[in-house]
């Protein structure tokens, strides 16, 4: 996984490519969340397989793609027909694929933009909670300005609205995740928290995404909630 999609990691593609060519392994590379993000060029970036899925840089749901490098050759999971080369039989998706393509066009085009805008946005929330709402903590990388700039990840305070933190900020029409969306329909909390030992008793860890469209308002409105509902509980 290139960039974490709950706690904002980047992986090193560049060192683990030369680990793998090493030790003679092929190395695929999941980019969903940094493809259109990120500066991805495939002439120079010597690794076997990358994968895309349009929906996370603004395109359709339900379309993305794998890259295989071209002097690899593998087998196909789905036969029966001549379609994608050869390496998966079905009907192309057409109008997704040229949502994708559009999509990724656009993202490419105002790559930096895109990048200097948002990291503002993820940093000027970082600074607020951490002065505003005190034992505010973020999880991984997530704080870091080299770590993945779309993704932030909090750990609020003790309070008595900790396990019901979600739930009164979509009432707010604030949209955030307790972890990762592949998984919105798991009981349990999130894995990759647990599995840096991140869970903690009477506190909410919150994910909060931000892309291009996001107005700095609105980091300014969702912070301001997470003051009140972390006081209140505090005074209750």
């Amino acid at each position: 996984m290139h960039g974490n999609n709950e706690i904002a990691n980047l992986l090193p593609l560049e060192k683990v490519i030369t680990l793998c060519k090493a030790n003679n392994a092929l190395f695929h590379s999941d980019t969903v969340q940094t493809m259109g993000h990120y500066k991805l060029d495939m002439q120079e970036l010597p690794i076997d397989f990358i994968t895309c899925a349009a929906h996370k840089l603004h395109g359709p749901k339900g379309i993305g793609f794998l890259y295989v490098n071209k002097d690899l050759k593998i087998k196909p999971l789905i036969v029966g027909g001549g379609q994608e080369r050869q390496l998966r039989g079905g009907t192309e998706n057409i109008y997704g694929i040229v949502g994708l393509s559009k999509a990724l066009e656009i993202a490419s085009r105002d790559l930096e933009e895109h990048q200097r805008h948002v990291s503002e946005l993820k940093q000027h929330m970082a600074h607020r909670c951490v002065s505003e709402i005190y034992g505010t903590e973020f999880n991984g990388d997530s704080a870091s300005e080299d770590s993945l700039y779309t993704v932030l990840n909090v750990t609020l305070p003790p309070c008595e609205n900790a396990g019901m933190m979600l739930f009164l900020l979509d009432l707010e029409g604030i949209a955030c995740s307790g972890g990762s969306a592949c998984s919105s329909g798991a009981a349990k909390g999130s894995h990759v928290l647990e599995g840096i030992n991140a869970i903690k008793e009477g506190r909410a860890s919150l994910r909060f995404s931000f892309s291009r469209f996001t107005k700095k308002e609105e980091i300014d409105r969702a912070v301001d909630k997470l003051k009140e509902l972390c006081t209140v509980s505090e005074l209750a």
